[in-house]
């Protein structure tokens, strides 16, 4: 009779499973983060050169003014219902949707008009837009 007790031998964990499990959480964590936000609309700001100007592009200038109202090439549109904008849009326009589009918008614009303007803009396909902006003078 053996009254000894029989002496076990202690667990032996293999790491191998686990690092491979890390290292694969690694990887898709790498490969689906967003390092850089892109931005839906496109602003181009103005730029100086001292070269000679190339010819200008035909443009789409829709204006808002402080009241909310709306001028296209500097073309009083009659109301400010976007319906009414998006026809007059597609006048001075036309089919062709690469022109760009250039919103210019007083400071005291209702924020609602800017957004009917450049959401006019969108359903009609203009993709380059741009909104001007003065350089604030330092006091």
């Amino acid at each position: 009779m053996n009254l000894r007790p029989k002496r076990q031998e202690e667990p032996d964990v293999n790491l191998t499973p686990l690092i491979d499990v890390v290292f694969l959480m690694l990887i898709f964590f790498m490969v689906s983060t967003t390092f850089q936000k892109e931005s839906i609309v496109k602003v181009d700001l103005p730029k100086a050169s001292a070269e000679e100007e190339a010819p200008k592009e035909e443009v789409v200038e829709v204006t808002v003014n402080a009241a909310g109202e709306y001028f296209i090439n500097r073309a009083r549109v009659l109301n400010r219902d976007p319906k009414t904008l998006k026809a007059a849009i597609i006048k001075h326009a036309g089919s062709n949707n690469e022109r760009p589009f250039i919103i210019r918008a007083d400071a005291m614009a209702p924020h609602q008009a800017v957004v009917t303007v450049m959401d006019v803009a969108g359903q009609l396909g203009f993709s380059r837009l741009s909104i001007p902006t003065e350089r604030q003078q330092d006091k």
